[in-house]
C-alpha cells in the first residue's frame, strides 16, 4: 500500500504487504514501486531509502508491515519564476497538467530565454510552497495549444516517459485542415524523415522512422474539415507532416502549407486529450482540454465561408 506524506512529491511511502514478505528491498523498489535503475543508483549514493525510519541497503529483506520510505532529494530547476497565466487542467502529488495557450514556448531556448511555460510553472509551484524540479514529459510547438505534462519528481518523469515510449499514453488532438477529407476515418502509416537542408522540416520518406496516425472526421465545411487525430507514435511534426502528405495541410501552417493569417495566426492544432496511468497509484487519469478561443473563432468562420 502506497501512502502520501509531507512533501509527498519528493517522498514515496510504501507499507509492505503479505505477498511481498521476505523479498529483497531491491525487488520491492524495482518491481512494486517501479523505480528506474538510474534513480536507484542515486538513492543508494544519497542513502535515502529507509525501512521503519532506518537507512537500509538494497540486499536486506523486508517483512509484512514494514514501512519503506523513499526520499528523492534533488536540486530545483533553474527556471526563473514569472507571473504568467497558467491554465491548470489537472494536478496531483506527482504531476501538473497544463492547458497551454498558443504562442508560448514550453521551456527556455536561445531565442526565447524566458516567458515560457517552464517560467510560469515555476511561479505557480513556488507560490504553492512546492520546491521541485520541473520535468516535461511531452512537448508542444510554440503555436500548438493543449495539454502538457509536467512531472514533479524523477520517478513520475521516468514512469510516464516509459509509458510514452511504449505508446501507452493515449494522445488525441483537434485540428482543422484544408479540403474535404472524404473518409469518415482513416489510418496513416508513413515513415517521417528529417530533411537535410531544413532542420525544422520533416517529410514522408522511406528513410524515416515508422509513424502511425489515426483520424476521424468531426465536421465538414465547404472547403475544410475538422478532425480528431490520435497519435500512435510521437514523431516531430507528425500530424502536420501526415496530413500534408494526405493532401490536407493544417490551416495556418506556414511551414507545410500557406499563410492563412486572415483566418488564424498559427497552425490550427490543439492537444485536447490524454489518458495514462498515474505513476504512483496506477489509477487511470483521463483529461480533456477545451478548445482555445482562436480555434472556436476559426470554426465559426469556416461554417460561414
Amino acid at each position: 500500500m502506497i501512502l502520501e506524506s509531507k512533501q509527498s512529491e519528493k517522498i514515496i511511502v510504501y507499507v509492505v504487504e503479505s505477498e511481498d514478505d521476505k523479498k529483497l528491498l531491491r525487488e520491492i523498489l524495482k518491481g512494486k514501486l517501479e523505480l528506474s535503475s538510474r534513480l536507484l543508483s542515486k538513492l543508494k549514493r544519497d542513502k535515502s531509502v529507509f525501512i521503519n525510519g532506518e537507512y537500509t541497503r538494497y540486499h536486506e529483506t523486508v517483512k509484512t508491515g514494514d514501512e519503506i520510505r523513499v526520499v528523492m532529494n534533488e536540486n530545483p530547476s533553474n527556471f526563473v519564476p514569472q507571473d504568467i497565466p497558467l491554465k491548470v487542467a489537472y494536478e496531483d502529488v506527482d504531476l501538473l497538467l497544463v492547458n497551454k495557450q498558443p504562442g508560448i514556448v514550453t521551456h527556455p531556448t536561445k531565442s526565447h530565454a524566458d516567458t515560457t511555460i517552464a517560467n510560469a510553472a515555476a511561479w505557480y509551484l513556488t507560490n504553492k510552497g512546492i520546491d521541485c524540479k520541473i520535468r516535461f514529459v511531452n512537448r508542444l510547438d510554440m503555436d500548438t495549444s493543449g495539454l502538457l505534462i509536467i512531472a514533479k519528481n524523477s520517478h513520475a518523469h521516468n514512469a510516464l516517459s516509459q509509458q510514452m515510449k511504449e505508446n501507452n499514453i493515449q494522445k488525441k488532438y483537434i485540428t482543422f485542415v484544408w479540403g474535404n477529407v472524404e473518409a469518415d476515418e482513416g489510418r496513416i502509416e508513413a515513415p517521417i524523415y528529417r530533411c537535410g537542408g531544413d532542420s525544422r522540416k520533416r517529410i514522408v520518406d522511406e528513410r524515416g522512422q515508422a509513424s502511425i496516425t489515426e483520424y476521424k472526421v468531426l465536421e465538414r465545411y465547404k472547403n475544410a474539415t475538422m478532425l480528431e487525430v490520435k497519435l500512435l507514435t510521437g514523431r516531430t511534426h507528425q500530424i502536420r507532416v501526415h496530413m500534408t502528405h494526405l493532401g490536407h495541410p493544417l490551416i495556418g501552417d506556414t511551414l507545410y502549407g500557406k499563410d492563412d493569417s486572415e483566418l488564424i495566426k498559427r497552425q490550427a492544432l490543439h492537444a485536447r486529450y490524454l489518458h495514462f496511468l498515474q505513476p504512483r497509484y496506477k489509477n487511470e487519469v483521463e483529461i480533456e482540454a477545451s478548445l482555445p478561443e482562436d480555434l472556436l473563432q476559426l470554426r465559426e468562420k469556416l461554417k460561414s465561408i
